[in-house]
């Protein structure tokens, strides 16, 4: 089944454009001008990724953004008419997994989508990870502290993966935004550090006082997660 994208920006034409490109690249498309009616249509479809504009009538992209994420982990890659460094940030504080300023290259997008899509669907068949109360599935991209299921989104699911499948390897932020949206990094491109704050938050972590992620001054992260007696025995 082709992957379905729902696009939500008021821009009329755009839709039909992107509609006409992306279908021609295997993807079922759908669109909505306002942003109720593209809420809805994420409820009734279930799209396997949104393009989300920023600037919408009623409620803005941000708004929207942070509506979707309190009920769906759905990718979400965000366009800003501006290419704003704050509009990015935001758009990423709030849970979006890339962004695209206007005008942009539509074959970039393509490229774009079809990287977290990857992501989204890589299946892995190592058995569950467990670190004390962290178990981490990559295979059903689930993860749960404490019994309980932390819903992540696909970057902060790709960047606990990469980082707990190397437990004690340090990663720069570089190799982390590698991973993360598959290509190189912008200049003065602080996703990296939002996607590790967001992730750091949903598993209780501090930097002060680290169980699972620590920061390692002028280079990156490192996972420092101890492996459950069960999981060392499975290893060995």
């Amino acid at each position: 089944m082709n992957p379905t994208i729902l696009i939500i920006d008021d821009d009329q034409k755009l839709n039909e454009l992107l509609k006409s490109f992306l279908s021609d690249f295997g993807f079922s498309v759908l669109s909505a001008t306002h942003p109720e009616q593209g809420l809805k249509k994420l409820k009734q479809k279930a799209p396997d990724l949104v393009i989300l504009d920023v600037m919408l009538p009623g409620m803005d992209g941000f708004e929207v953004c942070k509506t979707i994420r309190q009920q769906s982990s759905v990718p979400i890659i965000m366009l800003t008419a501006r290419g704003e460094l704050m509009d990015r940030v935001v758009g990423l504080e709030l849970g979006a997994d890339d962004y695209l300023p206007k005008p942009f290259e539509p074959r970039e997008l393509v490229a774009r989508i079809h990287s977290i899509l990857r992501r989204a669907k890589h299946i892995d068949d190592t058995r569950p990870q467990v670190f004390g109360p962290l178990e981490i599935d990559s295979s059903r991209q689930i993860v749960k502290l404490d019994g309980q299921n932390v819903e992540l989104t696909t970057n902060e699911f790709s960047a606990l993966a990469l980082l707990a499948g190397n437990p004690g390897k340090v990663f720069d932020r570089d190799q982390i935004l590698q991973e993360l949206r598959g290509m190189d990094c912008d200049a003065f491109n602080r996703s990296v550090d939002i996607t590790m704050s967001r992730l750091r938050q949903k598993l209780n972590d501090t930097p002060k006082e680290p169980v699972f992620i620590k920061t390692v001054w002028g280079t990156g992260y490192v996972f420092i997660g101890e492996p459950s007696r069960d999981a060392k025995k499975l290893a060995e």
